[in-house]
């Protein structure tokens, strides 16, 4: 019976990130509008609401098209797995009915970040296209590049909760928000967020200019939204953990989703805003400047608890 209700949470919970980055797209359509000085989708439903519906209906509906020289099963299975990916990591949320909240959250986040590589990069490869095998190598180099950065400031905040639960941050931050204390830290997260997840200024899996569209370059219709679908679950899940880690993540709360749509939107922010980097400064960025300061950091929550706990003994 209790297999069951989970399984039951967690069909909702599916359906309910899906209809989230259905609204994240049109969102971004309306923001990237606005800051272009021009209006977004506006015609279909009222102020454009039902665009989203419109696009995946359109998508889902075209005809789906194979490269001749595909490794077609790989091919075919790569979208499916990366949208598998994007949706089970929601499984770590701290949900107050912990209806599946485990202690193990955030060894299950890093294992499912690292997963998240193989679908790209094989997508890529059984393409059969060298834009799509450049274009995820690049995309490899860059997640496994940031993933190190990622993993290091989750390691300093497992100092200082004492766990390895999502649910203990928010009892940590019932007082005060941590971005408080780790601004620059957070900087780096969202930054490291942004690469993650290929956005701009770090969008190298889908460089336009050089690569026509990196490593989805072949995929048409259902593979397509799968693949798009996937990476915009990936934002909503990123701007989640985001306000989980520095700005009180509880669930419970309505704010939370106000603070969820925020990050989300700055997200978007970034992509109307920024240029996309030159590939070495990408790398530059993430070894010369990211790693040392999240070095840094898990030194210094090390000493803090280190202190908290001599202090106590005392």
């Amino acid at each position: 019976m209790m297999l069951a209700v989970m399984i039951l949470n967690y069909l909702v919970l599916i359906i309910s990130v899906l209809v989230g980055v259905a609204f994240v797209t049109l969102l971004e359509r309306k923001i990237l509008g606005y800051i272009q000085i021009r209006k977004g989708p506006n015609k279909v439903g009222y102020m454009g609401m039902l665009q989203p519906f419109s696009d995946a209906v359109k998508l889902f509906t075209k005809e789906q098209t194979f490269p001749t020289l595909s490794n077609f099963m790989v091919y075919y299975m790569s979208p499916v797995f990366s949208l598998f990916i994007s949706l089970i990591v929601w499984m770590i949320m701290p949900y107050e009915l912990g209806l599946m909240n485990f202690e193990l959250g955030v060894l299950f986040f890093l294992c499912c970040l690292s997963l998240g590589v193989y679908s790209t990069m094989s997508a890529g490869w059984s393409s059969n296209s060298k834009y799509s095998l450049l274009g995820s190598l690049r995309a490899v180099a860059q997640t496994i590049s940031y993933e190190v950065s990622l993993a290091l400031i989750l390691l300093s905040f497992l100092f200082l909760v004492g766990g390895f639960d999502f649910g203990l941050f928010s009892l940590y931050q019932e007082k005060i928000w941590l971005i408080w204390f780790v601004l620059p830290l957070s900087g780096v997260w969202f930054a490291s967020c942004l690469a993650e997840t290929n956005r701009t200024p770090f969008d190298f899996a889908e460089g336009e200019s050089e690569l026509v569209s990196g490593f989805n370059t072949e995929y048409s219709s259902g593979g397509f939204a799968l693949i798009f679908m996937a990476e915009y679950a990936s934002i909503l899940f990123m701007s989640a953990l985001f306000v989980i880690l520095f700005l009180g993540g509880d669930l419970s709360n309505p704010f939370f989703y106000f603070k969820l749509v925020l990050i989300s939107f700055v997200f978007i922010w970034v992509r109307g805003t920024l240029p996309r980097l030159r590939y070495d400064k990408l790398m530059y960025l993430a070894w010369k400047s990211f790693l040392p300061v999240s070095l840094n950091y898990l030194v210094f929550f090390m000493g803090v608890k280190l202190l908290c706990f001599s202090v106590f003994i005392i």
